[in-house]
């Protein structure tokens, strides 16, 4: 039986933390319809394995949206990692030791929370925006009429309700497929999923445990002759994920790879060290590889996200990390487009720039998948008889700020309008548009209390501008300053109400004011006494400089602190900002 036709904005497909982050970030940025629907009840979906781990940025990020503190009260939070070689010595440098130097970060650490609870994390706060998951529900098929122009409800979803039977339809003007490897959304669309599948298969297992290893609450590594390089990670709530490499030689020797088969094959992957099983939460096995959807945004209202646009092994644990990046990358583009307050070919930015790192993961995560297999890279043209885990250590520190997120960085490219090479003279070594703006510290007025710069900036859809005072009169240029408190505001003040304006003083002093001569332009913060906050933005504290964050953090572009900064904001939203509501 089919019921009512249903008009959203936005309609989500799969349920998972792609999906439920997605849907928050419409939610909270206002202005926006959604409905996000599962095709499984929860309670087929409750169980405990699946993802575990956030790396640094991803952390970041939901800090920014408001989601890290509840994620903390949680998880386990693991600084310590070490690699044991097969006689069970402790050996420095290899396995996941580039752990070890993730800093420039408050999350210096890996947030390991299983996804059980990391969605019921994030369904509690959808909820809050009155957004709530329908399912079971599945969608049957999907068509885009292309008579009906961009940004109105072009896309008709079919909808079967697992429950009662029915069917319902569902127009939107965006449909994003947050559906996993098998996505729906993708096969609908005819969306190329390239890449292969590999022989090598894993085996994940989750419980409580009793071992005697010497450091069992860690990220560990063992280097098994047998089942490969053996993944230990401590869990939440006491209780351990031991993955290892399924074999033919294991395949061979069971005629029923079950449960009981599994922790015996675990116990025999940690030698030589003892293991005990006191309860099995979870376990799996699964085939390894590695595939990309050719587009991530398609007919111009199709979006994927997720598994459903790109799988890859556990190997470097990016699964859940990747999705993220692809949900907080998309979701305020979306969000200002359907506002009307962007110009609609800024999503055409997500593909570009989300399709150019995940190729990049993809290519890394054959090698570590091979090698973690105990197999050569397919690609390896060098000693026949080289150590794989030596192999292995060597590639995972390569890639090491790039796996912990704070190295991904987005191309400044002549058809990309948000990343721009401005006008600015200072230390591109350090930073420079395309990269993760670094969380610096900084000091409140008065108190001299210190906060985070990510903490005094939430995302909410808005860009952000960083004026870094100059050491000098006057600190900020008049011109400048009458452009921005008087001329934008007065003349542009739609694009003032998406710009978010904070001034940081080069050092502590009595009050801004005193600094300045004048009121700050947006909040005031003071640098620490030794100017680290200057020195992490490569400015030089006597001449000063313009910052433009993204809303998602990354830096947009970089200005010098002169009269014509005021007319180079304005050319750079001029490409992405409508002014006006229409």
């Amino acid at each position: 039986m089919q019921g009512d036709v249903e008009n959203v904005d936005v309609l989500i497909v799969g349920a998972g933390p792609v999906g439920l982050i997605t849907a928050f970030q419409l939610a909270k940025f206002g202005g926006v319809s959604v409905r996000i629907v599962e095709k499984h009840a929860k309670s087929e979906q409750d169980s405990y394995g699946r993802a575990i781990t956030l790396f640094p940025r991803t952390a970041e990020m939901l800090d920014q949206l408001g989601l890290a503190d509840e994620l903390l009260q949680h998880c386990f939070a693991c600084r310590n990692t070490v690699t044991y070689n097969a006689e069970g010595e402790e050996v420095d440098g290899r396995g996941w030791s580039f752990m070890k130097h993730m800093k420039d970060t408050t999350f210096d650490f890996s947030l390991v929370l299983r996804q059980k609870f990391q969605e019921e994390i994030f369904r509690n706060a959808l909820r809050q925006h009155d957004v709530h998951v329908s399912a079971p529900i599945e969608l049957i098929t999907a068509s885009v009429d292309t008579n009906i122009p961009t940004g109105n409800h072009k896309v008709t979803a079919v909808l079967l309700n697992h429950r009662s039977g029915a069917t319902e339809i569902v127009k939107c003007k965006y449909l994003i497929g947050c559906d996993g490897g098998r996505s729906s959304v993708r096969r609908i669309f005819n969306i190329t999923f390239e890449g292969s599948i590999s022989e090598d298969k894993w085996v994940r297992i989750d419980g409580q445990v009793k071992t005697n290893l010497p450091k069992p609450r860690s990220y560990c590594s063992i280097e098994s002759p047998t089942h490969g390089n053996v993944l230990w990670a401590a869990l939440d709530h006491g209780s351990t994920r031991i993955g290892y490499a399924f074999t033919a030689d294991r395949a061979n020797g069971y005629e029923e790879f079950d449960e009981a088969a599994a922790v015996k094959e675990a116990i025999a992957a940690v030698k030589p060290f003892q293991l005990e099983f006191e309860h099995v939460d979870w376990w799996t096995i699964y085939t390894v590889g590695q595939r990309i959807a050719k587009s991530f945004f398609v007919e111009g209202c199709i979006f994927l996200a997720g598994d459903a646009c790109h799988t890859h092994s556990s190997a470097a644990a990016q699964g859940m990390n990747t999705g993220i990046h692809d949900a907080v990358n998309l979701a305020w583009k979306l969000s200002l487009v359907l506002r009307r307050y962007a110009r609609p070919d800024l999503l055409e930015t997500y593909h570009m720039e989300r399709f150019q790192n995940i190729a990049k993961l993809i290519e890394y995560d054959k090698d570590i998948s091979q090698l973690m297999s105990n197999h050569l890279p397919e690609k390896w043209r060098n000693d026949p008889d080289a150590d794989v885990n030596v192999i292995l250590a060597k590639i995972l520190e390569e890639v090491g700020t790039f796996t912990s997120g704070l190295g991904i960085s987005y191309e400044v490219r002549k058809d990309n309008p948000i990343n721009v090479e401005g006008p600015f003279c200072g230390n591109h070594s350090l930073v420079k548009p395309g990269m993760r703006g670094p969380d610096i510290t900084l000091l409140r007025p008065g108190t001299f209390e210190p906060t985070r710069l990510i903490r005094e900036l939430p995302n909410t859809s808005r860009f952000s501008v960083l004026i870094f005072a100059a050491e000098r009169q006057p600190p900020i240029p008049k011109v400048l300053y009458d452009d921005i408190t008087c001329s934008l505001a007065l003349e542009r003040p739609v694009l003032m109400s998406h710009l978010r304006f904070v001034t940081i003083l080069p050092k502590p002093m009595s009050s801004p004011y005193e600094v300045l001569g004048c009121e700050p332009i947006g909040r005031a913060y003071f640098d620490e006494k030794d100017g680290a906050a200057y020195r992490r933005y490569g400015i030089e504290s006597p001449r000063g400089a313009i910052v433009v964050l993204r809303p998602d953090g990354w830096i947009g572009t970089m200005i010098e602190l002169g009269d014509r900064a005021a007319w180079e904001l304005e050319s750079y939203f001029d490409k992405i900002l409508l002014y006006r509501s229409v």
